[in-house]
């Protein structure tokens, strides 16, 4: 039986760039607002959070900003992050902080999934073996080292595995090499899957479009993926919530409102 209760979409920033970033081959030239989000689910053993979105201060302090968003290095330029969207800002309005949270589980080591990490320091930090491995090549310039490089409690992964009763990690590499997405059994209703990156836009679900960038331009493994989340989705009868669609982010309740 399922430990989860509840079940909190976080919106951590957002994001305009070119859809080409999102649909491999397709959206050349088109810009689009991507939410940023991370996802608070209480369980009866506890709190956990997947993704972490932003480092806030890489985003606010002029300097820090200039060194990590530079326009030559990073062409997609920063997000967009308020005060009041930072994790501890939605956590305070529960009345938590964030030693309240007592596991992460990052899809993958990007800086818009794993940036947040300074916030949460002293959780158990979830990951895939694999995606730490390509994140401290690093396999591609969106994972910034220093994300990722403090005193982390890593719990590194190879299978998939079950973080909790209710909470089952799936195993999605593509995108990245060692990509994970989420299942969730909320105690009503519909299990939700979280693709993470494996899926930005319903578009990728839809037309089985991989992401704009695939790990080693692994292109078949990234739609190896999303076909597995469709097939795990028709046999389970579980929704499959993409993670930068902002169409399907405004279906969703909106903080502190929750799913369960």
């Amino acid at each position: 039986m399922t430990q989860v209760q509840k079940l909190w979409p976080l919106l951590t920033a957002t994001h305009h760039y070119d859809k080409s970033i999102s649909t491999r081959g397709r959206g050349h030239g088109v810009q689009i607002e991507a939410p940023i989000l991370a996802f608070l689910i209480e369980t009866k053993q506890g709190r956990v959070l997947f993704d972490v979105g932003c480092d806030y201060n890489k985003l606010s302090d002029p300097a820090l900003r200039a060194r990590w968003y530079d326009p030559v290095e990073f062409p997609m330029g920063p997000p967009q992050m308020s005060e009041e969207q930072r994790l501890e800002a939605h956590l305070a309005k529960l009345g938590l902080t964030c030693k309240d949270i007592d596991m992460v589980f990052l899809s993958h080591l990007h800086f818009d999934h794993a940036g947040g990490l300074c916030d949460v320091c002293g959780a158990e930090v979830h990951v895939h073996e694999d995606e730490l491995h390509a994140a401290r090549e690093p396999a591609d310039n969106a994972y910034f080292a220093d994300d990722f490089a403090g005193n982390v409690r890593w719990r590194l992964q190879q299978d998939e595995y079950d973080l909790l009763p209710g909470l089952r990690a799936i195993n999605t590499p593509g995108h990245t090499a060692g990509h994970m997405s989420l299942m969730i059994e909320l105690p009503t209703g519909a299990p939700v899957i979280l693709t993470g990156d494996a899926a930005d836009l319903t578009e990728n679900l839809d037309d089985e479009i991989a992401p704009g960038l695939c790990w080693r331009d692994r292109e078949d493994m990234a739609l190896d993926s999303i076909r597995k989340l469709k097939r795990i989705a028709g046999e389970t009868g579980a929704e499959l919530w993409p993670n930068h669609d902002m169409a399907f982010w405004r279906t969703l309740k909106r903080f502190p409102e929750y799913h369960a």
